[in-house]
């Protein structure tokens, strides 16, 4: 929510201020009253409560409180209509929340930003959250909101996502990645190109509807295009030929951070030395993991490598385990190293 939509508050309330300054000038220098009770005489008159007056007014005095309940009586109801109206509709208590939330916001480092709370975002939102990385969604249709507002926890932006402003907002620059779902591939390569252009070091997933806007999206700065239907298509030709190992793998991939997880381990500093290997990796966690492969710099992948295999700067190791194992793996590696 943006002060736009509280316009119509403040300028009842500027219209109230307005009536009592007015109100309290005219009997002050008409009739000469106390400051204070030039305001009194004001309240009563605006209020419409029919007290008496606090002085006997002069004929002038007297036009000048007739007019004043005219506008008065007009500019009170419309305030009072106004301010009722926001609170019984809730703005006041939404207003606040967001404020609440854009703290929350501001406080985040290395999340994940979704832009699009469809189908897409919404599987993506539940499975990062089972991981406990932490993400905040932007949504700008009315009905996505209120489907977001379902989860008190879910922390999210209703604006505009091709928005810099909004983005930046969104902790865009403190981020490790954003995925981009939106219904069409116009408004997914405008996130694309606009958040690429601002972090050039973010990781960037997005959603394509048409292969042709494939290479499209990773010009525009996208890390990897995905095709939902066409992930879905061989997901299912898969099941067929494949079926207990497809569900093996989603079970894995899957999995919630309470069993078994299969996570990837980045470790762009480690320095090349003979005790960076697999071996001295697992002294590093709670437990024993498993790691069933590894992705070297150049490119190569090792399936199931050995504990003597050394761990070289810009490796990628996959690690199978619960999700303490490879957390204490992750902080251990940064005290360290």
């Amino acid at each position: 929510m943006n002060s736009d939509e509280l316009r119509p508050v403040y300028q009842s309330l500027f219209l109230l201020m307005a009536i009592v300054v007015i109100g309290v000038l005219g009997y002050y220098f008409i009739e000469n009253y106390p400051l204070l009770d030039a305001f009194f005489m004001t309240i009563i008159t605006v209020t419409t409560v029919g007290f008496q007056e606090v002085h006997p007014l002069s004929a002038a005095g007297k036009i000048f409180t007739s007019v004043l309940i005219v506008f008065s009586f007009g500019t009170f109801a419309y305030s009072a209509t106004t301010l009722a109206k926001y609170i019984i509709s809730g703005v006041f208590r939404n207003y606040y929340k967001y404020k609440k939330v854009k703290k929350e916001i501001d406080k985040l480092e290395n999340h994940v930003i979704i832009v699009g709370y469809g189908r897409n975002g919404y599987q993506a939102v539940i499975e990062l959250l089972n991981h406990k990385i932490p993400v905040v969604v932007i949504e700008n249709r009315e009905s996505k909101i209120k489907e977001i507002q379902q989860n008190a926890d879910l922390l999210y932006i209703a604006d505009d996502p091709s928005s810099d402003e909004v983005l930046i907002g969104a902790g865009l620059l403190r981020a490790k990645a954003l995925i981009s779902v939106l219904p069409t591939d116009e408004e997914n390569l405008f996130v694309v190109l606009t958040s690429h252009e601002i972090n050039p070091k973010l990781s960037i997933i997005s959603r394509a509807i048409n292969f042709n806007t494939i290479k499209k999206l990773k010009i525009a700065g996208a890390t990897n295009v995905l095709m939902p239907d066409k992930i879905s298509g061989q997901q299912m030709a898969k099941m067929i030929a494949q079926p207990e190992i497809i569900e093996f793998i989603d079970h894995l991939m899957l999995g919630k951070s309470d069993g078994i997880i299969l996570e990837e381990i980045s470790c762009p500093d480690i320095p090349n030395t003979t005790n960076s290997t697999i071996r001295f990796y697992n002294t590093l966690c709670v437990g024993k993991l498993n790691f069933i492969g590894l992705k070297q710099k150049n490119g190569k992948y090792l399936i199931n490598p050995s504990e003597s295999v050394v761990i070289e700067k810009g490796d990628l190791l996959f690690a199978l385990g619960t999700y303490p194992e490879i957390q204490s793996l992750k902080k251990n590696l940064l005290l360290y190293f």
